[in-house]
């Protein structure tokens, strides 16, 4: 369920219909979701790769405003110079995990060159954008089990339906405050005068401690009926007395906490008409989120936000010398909605990442097991 479900509002602003990135019309995500046992002593193959699609058109042909921000860039992505350097996007987004990215890249490519016999031809080659987390606590990533048609397919199945959240896709193996992660949205309506524009945010969540987790912002005291707030249950339900353990005994055999280190990908799009320079000052909003659920970007963390805006259509060839864009006033109240906006959908896309994954089990027979809001909730 989404945290919303469990009496949890987020933020002031309202959420779109869907509540999730493909609320901004046209956008579409797609996800190859990779689960099997493989050859060796308790190898399995736990990842997947996730696409979003700005629009149902030709990206190449048609590109969209783009603009990246690097939080902390302890990630390994492929694209996103160029994209800082010209302000556009010409291909899909592409999420996966870290040992991946070469064959996401690939299929990509694969996928883009099919549709469009110029590139590399008779005009310019095609800058591919590929964001990735680490998901070896559950997924033998050494064995690269993600092939270039897995990029193929997820973009072909990308469709403007509501997003499937948690363990799907690229976020199959991933693990958030020491719970089940991976990929989450949310989104927000902005409104100003006589126009209105959604902004929504699709992550893949992959870091932070169980004590870094702020969940009593959730749950607040008092809001809870749970009587025993340090321990979470009820009296004689859970013997462990220590905060960061959510679980009874025995439940829960994780032997060692999750690193702070991990990294999340943070995707924002708009139809807000904005510039490249405007969308980087929205990107960068995106952050205040991530820091409210309790990360503080740690040192072996890529906290990377990708932000487009599909108010624009850019043709990759043009007659004339010039083109005219209409962008929003930078003094006007409509950009502190929209820096709210990043923000509240962000933290939300977060919160949706952990509500909607479930337990999970992976290489060497680890398990991660899904926060138990349930637990907490009056709803």
């Amino acid at each position: 369920m989404k945290i919303r479900e469990y009496g949890v509002a987020i933020g002031q602003l309202p959420t779109g219909e869907k509540n999730d990135i493909t609320d901004v019309p046209d956008v579409r995500v797609g996800h190859v979701t990779i689960q099997r046992e493989l050859e060796g002593d308790q190898e399995y193959a736990c990842t997947g790769v996730t696409a979003i699609v700005p629009h149902g058109g030709s990206l190449f042909r048609e590109k969209v405003t783009a603009a990246s921000y690097v939080i902390n860039g302890f990630g390994k992505t492929t694209g996103l110079v160029q994209v800082n350097e010209l302000g556009v996007l010409e291909s899909p987004i592409m999420l996966t995990n870290t040992f991946s990215v070469p064959a996401v890249t690939q299929g990509t490519l694969e996928y883009m060159l099919a549709g469009h016999e110029e590139i590399g031809d008779k005009t310019g080659t095609i800058n591919l954008v590929v964001g990735e987390c680490n998901d070896s606590s559950l997924n033998s990533i050494r064995r690269c089990v993600v092939q270039p048609q897995d990029a193929i397919e997820a973009i072909q199945k990308a469709t403007n339906a509501p997003v499937e959240e948690g363990a799907v896709g690229a976020g199959t193996g991933m693990v958030t405050f020491g719970y089940k992660g991976g990929i989450g949205s949310s989104s927000r309506i902005v409104s100003a005068a006589d126009a209105s524009y959604t902004v929504g945010v699709l992550v893949l969540s992959n870091f932070g401690s169980k004590q870094e987790f702020l969940v009593d912002k959730l749950f607040p005291v008092g809001e809870n009926p749970l009587p025993a707030r340090e321990n979470f249950f009820p009296a004689g339900e859970n013997p462990l007395p220590a905060r960061e353990n959510f679980f009874p005994a025995g439940e829960n055999p994780l032997p060692a906490e999750k690193p702070t280190d991990g990294s999340i990908i943070m995707v924002l799009a708009t139809d807000a008409p904005l510039s490249d320079r405007q969308l980087l000052r929205v990107a960068k909003r995106a952050g205040i989120g991530l820091g409210r659920t309790g990360s503080h970007f740690g040192h072996g963390s890529g906290d990377i936000v990708i932000a487009f805006s599909t108010a624009h259509k850019i043709p990759h060839k043009a007659e004339g010398i010039a083109e005219t864009r209409t962008q929003l006033r930078e003094d006007h109240a409509v950009m502190n909605q929209l820096f709210a906006a990043a923000a509240e959908a962000t933290e939300e896309a977060i919160y949706n990442s952990l509500s909607q994954a479930k337990t999970t089990t992976g290489r060497k027979g680890n398990t991660v097991y899904a926060f138990p809001f349930e637990r907490f909730s009056n709803q």
